[in-house]
């Protein structure tokens, strides 16, 4: 049985939670592995909207096995928080498990997180300020606290004393911030641990028993292509592997498991935060897609930037992704845009043409698009059930992007309802 990942291919918000909301109603494991609750799907399912931070997309789906793999950083008080917000509008939670190796979210997490971008200044990397990054670089210190350490309070109480007491004099000393009350830190996340323990369960080992049984398993990302760790914009990325290869690694199984990759790209291109962004639009075109297509952060509420469909990004996440197939969500947000551009390369200051997608941050902020024009549409694609039922124009334009990304296009949104979908 198929074993697919779900993957961004630009810098995150393409639309992964409709894509993975439609391949969960088809799979009976779902399968998160890496990031926090920095990251937000908005998944619109029978005109209900939900927006989920940590839980799984197959959540919804009461039949489904919901796993939160090992490579996920868990904030378990906003955790608790998502949970009883789900059980309030009737969703159950009995299917959900996280591994005991997930990492836990502290307090001094957030606030070194907000204490080292003040620090940065100007130079900010514009983070989430939820801890995620300065929970990993513990993670990989080797002094992070784990799922297993909060469910049992004995351990938890001896890595809060040790780990804390560090983390107190680098607020204070460094930052000049205010400590922490460790006692209090323990008794608070004690309860957690209580209310958590009934979800621990080793993913790796029920992820592995899904696959030797033939179960169809879904493994969702967070973030996206360009927020990974080594092969996006770095500075400006987030702390794990939102690439293909990553859920191998976050969740506990070989590649060998995988059976498809599908990206997910809007038809256009938006970023959040700082950091060069070729093909942006800070123009009336650039705000008309913002506000047509609901261009607002889900976990923060900030306004994303917004532009062209940049080619060259996506060419990058098709290779270091290995993608079988690409789903292109909002085309419909394009109507009424009149002539569409796609960045089919980038021109350095040397007059340099480049198909590639840089490797440094300084050659990507001296690059200017290249642009490719081709006709756009103003009719309604809404109600589209099927790919030659969209305009004219519309068929052009995937195919012009097929053909540039090298990978072929599956799946059209062409509304925000998990029904307004177009198959390939």
């Amino acid at each position: 049985m198929p074993a697919n990942i779900v993957v961004g291919t630009q810098w995150g918000d393409e639309g992964k939670g409709k894509i993975i909301d439609i391949l969960a109603s088809r799979a009976e494991v779902v399968v998160r592995s890496q990031g926090g609750n920095n990251a937000g799907h908005t998944v619109v399912n029978n005109g209900e909207t939900y927006k989920l931070h940590l839980i799984p997309s197959g959540i919804l789906y009461p039949d489904t096995l919901c796993l939160i793999g090992a490579g996920v950083v868990l904030d378990p008080k906003d955790f608790i928080s998502e949970l009883d917000s789900l059980k309030e509008r009737g969703i159950s939670t009995a299917n959900l498990k996280i591994d005991p190796r997930a990492h836990i979210v502290m307090p001094w997490h957030i606030a070194l997180d907000g204490l080292s971008e003040q620090f940065r200044g100007n130079s900010d990397i514009g983070t989430t300020k939820r801890g995620i990054g300065p929970t990993y670089m513990d993670k990989y210190e080797r002094c992070g606290i784990r799922m297993y350490d909060l469910v049992h309070p004995e351990i938890l109480a001896e890595k809060i004393k040790a780990t804390g007491n560090l983390k107190n004099k680098i607020i204070t000393a460094v930052y000049g911030g205010e400590a922490f009350d460790l006692d209090a830190v323990t008794a608070e996340y004690t309860e957690y641990g209580k209310r958590l323990a009934g979800y621990m369960d080793d993913v790796s080992v029920l992820t592995y028993d899904a696959y030797k049984n033939n179960k169809t398993i879904m493994f969702e990302g967070a973030q996206a292509t360009l927020l990974d760790i080594d092969f996006g914009t770095y500075p400006y990325v987030t702390s794990s592997h939102p690439l293909s290869a990553g859920v191998c690694v976050g969740t506990g199984v070989g590649p060998r498991v995988i059976s498809n990759i599908i990206g997910v790209a809007k038809a256009y291109t938006t970023r959040v935060g700082k950091g060069p962004f070729p093909t942006e639009l800070d123009d009336e075109i650039g705000e008309k897609i913002r506000n047509v297509g609901g261009e607002f952060g889900t976990t923060t509420g900030r306004p994303r930037r917004t532009g062209w469909f940049d080619a060259v990004i996506v060419r990058h996440s098709v290779r270091v992704n290995g993608l079988d197939a690409l789903a292109i969500n909002k085309l419909d947000t394009l109507s009424g845009l009149g002539t569409l551009k796609i960045c089919v390369a980038y021109k350095k200051a040397d007059g340099t043409i480049i198909e590639h997608f840089p490797a440094a941050l300084e050659e990507l902020a001296d690059c200017t698009p290249v642009y490719e024009e081709i006709e756009g549409f103003n009719e309604d694609i809404s109600n589209c059930k099927s790919f030659s039922a969209l305009p004219e124009a519309c068929i052009k334009y995937i195919e012009r992007l097929e053909e540039l990304c090298g990978c072929p296009i599956k799946m059209i949104g062409v509304g925000p309802d998990r029904t307004q979908i177009v198959e390939r």
